[in-house]
């Protein structure tokens, strides 16, 4: 029998509450028509943890990197979620911003997203460049800005880890 604690274990010993900020990329939606920021923050409290901040920024990739800027420099956020800029559009900016600034990757976010997304829709999920990674001792994720996309990336494999993530961040 094995004396290395499990995964389980980790989760057990991680922290309930994680501050987050919240940047939503569209060059279309206001506050009050971002639906997909609105349900990661909701989400976000429903289990438990707290908005340190939210934005919505333009898909230009300086006022991206400017958000994560003051994230990355703000003591009460320990993870950052950005939704929207991911797809292939020539305005689709927001995955060269993050990319350009992770320190490390978790390739399997995208990987793992997409192939749920592909069960959800099919073929088209190649097109999401979903990505996470870690900047600054801060948890990064990047999803699409549709409100499925946002659920499924949220419910299936943000929240589930986010305590875990953050803790293994503070070994």
């Amino acid at each position: 029998m094995s004396t290395t604690p499990s995964h389980k274990e980790h989760k057990h010993h991680a922290p309930r509450s994680i501050g987050c900020m919240v940047i939503t990329c569209s060059d279309t939606r206001t506050p009050d028509t971002d639906t997909s920021g609105q349900l990661i923050q909701q989400l976000l409290k429903d289990k438990g943890h707290h908005i340190a901040a939210y934005h919505l920024v333009k898909d230009e990739p300086a006022q991206i990197k400017a958000r994560i800027a003051d994230g990355i420099t703000n003591d009460s956020v320990q993870a950052i979620i950005i939704n929207g800029g991911t797809g292939i559009s020539r305005r689709d900016s927001t995955f060269e911003a993050v990319d350009a600034m992770l320190e490390k990757r978790l390739d399997g976010f995208g990987e793992v997203f997409r192939y749920l997304t592909y069960q959800d829709i099919g073929s088209p999920a190649i097109m999401s460049r979903a990505t996470a990674g870690i900047i600054k001792g801060r948890i990064l994720f990047s999803t699409p800005g549709s409100e499925n996309a946002v659920r499924l990336a949220m419910e299936k494999l943000i929240l589930p880890e986010l305590g875990h993530l953050v803790k293994e961040l503070t070994k």
